[in-house]
């Protein structure tokens, strides 16, 4: 019996630093004012246009689980914009989405598409974009709604580099890792 409190104290203290590595030192742990400085990532002028995405789709597991190449089409009036995604997978399959972002002054960003469960939010600032959503799996994916969170990064040449989290009840289940470009660069 003398041993139990012990443990109670390791798992506390193993539980206490999980949680701290993933406020400090995790893929979550990113604010946007840590991007502050840097080339100024506007979606309004990036995602404008005909663009490229090509990606691939980490599983739970680590390994790519699929490959994609994606057309966008993107136009604002003011600070409201809609993107058409077409994307096109190594299986064959095609996915389209349509964003309706809405940019508000202060760099604060709304998300909202069909498979997206209510309202996206996120901001831009300095060099980086962050979006956190809740989108539905299609039902042949197992209709499943996943919490996103997708960073994106304007690289000095002008790429888009985005690294997209995917969790169910707290725990990763995907990732991807994306390029962006204007079409006539590709």
């Amino acid at each position: 019996m003398a041993i139990l409190p012990y443990l109670l104290i390791g798992a506390v203290l193993a539980l206490a630093g999980v949680l701290v590595q993933a406020r400090y030192v995790s893929f979550w742990a990113q604010k946007p004012e840590d991007y502050a400085s840097g080339p100024a990532f506007d979606i309004r002028e990036r995602l404008n246009g005909p663009i490229v995405c090509e990606g691939v789709i980490f599983g739970p597991t680590g390994r790519v689980s699929s490959r994609f190449v994606a057309d966008f089409e993107a136009s604002w009036q003011g600070n409201v914009g809609i993107m058409t995604e077409v994307f096109t997978y190594d299986s064959g399959a095609v996915q389209n989405r349509q964003w309706k972002l809405t940019v508000n002054d202060d760099g604060e960003i709304q998300a909202e598409a069909p498979d997206v469960v209510g309202v996206g939010r996120g901001r831009q600032k300095g060099s980086a974009v962050l979006l956190n959503y809740r989108i539905k799996l299609a039902e042949e994916a197992g209709g499943h709604v996943l919490n996103t969170t997708d960073w994106m990064y304007l690289t000095p040449n002008g790429v888009i580099m985005n690294r997209s989290q995917f969790r169910k009840f707290g725990i990763k289940v995907a990732e991807l890792v994306a390029t962006m470009r204007p079409r006539d660069a590709a």
